[in-house]
């Protein structure tokens, strides 16, 4: 199994960006995907998680400008950034907990990171 996330780059304060991250694999069942965000020297932090099927759920610091969904016939999970502020400047991970031919049981997957870099 495989998560690979796509659409990070450089935006202005003000701008958007959609981050985009698909599993790959022999996959039998995706229960909750989400993104988290890091910045060097500070703990990796849970931005927005969505159940299959559920609410989803944001950090207090992106509700109202962040949207999370997903794809299960494409087993992608995507965050729509939308008002972006320079301290969204964080390298961002897809993570996804998947049922996997093989293993058995549901297992914490990562995806490999992108850099979102926003300039004031």
């Amino acid at each position: 199994v495989q998560l690979q996330a796509f659409g990070g780059g450089l935006v202005q304060a003000g701008g958007s960006l959609r981050l985009s991250c698909a599993a790959s694999g022999n996959i039998l069942s995706t229960n909750t995907m989400r993104w988290y965000r890091q910045t060097p020297g500070k703990e990796r932090e849970l931005v927005a998680a969505v159940i299959s099927g559920g609410n989803p759920n944001y950090a207090d610091s992106v509700k109202g400008r962040f949207t999370i969904s997903r794809d299960n016939g494409k087993k992608t999970v995507y965050l729509q950034m939308n008002s972006l502020k320079p301290e969204d400047t964080a390298v961002y991970y897809c993570n996804a907990v998947i049922y996997s031919v093989g293993d058995g049981r549901y297992r914490d997957y990562w995806g490999q990171g992108t850099q979102v870099t926003v300039s004031s």
